[in-house]
């Protein structure tokens, strides 16, 4: 029997575009572990989970979420974790 498993579509999706904002953003972020991880928290509090179990729930999601709507939505989430990670970030 396959196992289910709970997943958060969210995340992945705002991880995918935490990685490419911080690769071309050069100098200006920091990319170390600790400052990834806190821009990834602030932009997934600042938008709705989308969680699935299905295959079906999972593709429904996919579709959903590679909209220009929400392409954006998490664009501007992630700029903004940015923006406040590199004024305070949590690191020596």
């Amino acid at each position: 029997m396959d196992e289910i498993i709970l997943i958060n579509k969210m995340e992945s999706v705002v991880r995918h575009v935490t990685k490419q904002m911080l690769g071309k953003s050069g100098e200006t972020a920091c990319d170390c572990p600790r400052c990834t991880l806190d821009i990834l928290a602030l932009a997934l509090n600042s938008l709705p989970p989308k969680y699935v179990v299905t295959n079906i729930g999972n593709a429904v999601t996919n579709v959903d979420l590679e909209s220009s709507q929400w392409q954006a939505n998490v664009t501007m989430a992630v700029c903004k974790a940015i923006e406040v990670v590199r004024s305070r970030p949590r690191h020596s």
